[in-house]
């Protein structure tokens, strides 16, 4: 964010006046690069109803200004992660496919047959 991201602020007035400045902010941090997933709503910090909600806004905004190279102050939170592309040959793609792994359905021969059904416990 840069001086200036938050056009008007009003420093006194109504409640719905005062609510206006966290709008303002809101759409300045979204313009910025935050995801608006990670953008709490007005009432969150205007009317304490989720305050761990506004924490996770402002970790997010300490972690997008580290996308921008002209802010050079602290950061807040984790390294973003960057690209990791990965390329697999055709052969090493192929050589996966010969595996048999647990999501396939084996697992040392262990299944639920003689169960008996839902609702029924195994004898053992």
């Amino acid at each position: 964010m840069a001086p200036g991201s938050v056009k008007k602020i009003q420093e006194r007035g109504t409640n719905f006046q005062l609510m206006e400045n966290v709008q303002r902010f809101q759409a300045a941090i979204k313009k910025y690069g935050v995801p608006e997933e990670e953008i709490f709503q007005t009432a969150d910090l205007f009317e304490r109803r989720n305050v761990p909600q506004v924490t996770l806004c402002l970790y997010s905004l300490g972690r997008t200004t580290q996308h921008h190279p002209e802010y050079n102050g602290p950061t807040l939170g984790p390294k973003m992660a960057e690209k990791n592309v990965r390329e697999f040959t055709e052969e090493q793609l192929r050589a996966h496919n010969a595996e048999l792994n647990l999501q396939m359905g084996y697992n040392k021969g262990a299944s639920q047959s003689g169960h008996g059904g839902f609702g029924n416990t195994r004898h053992m």
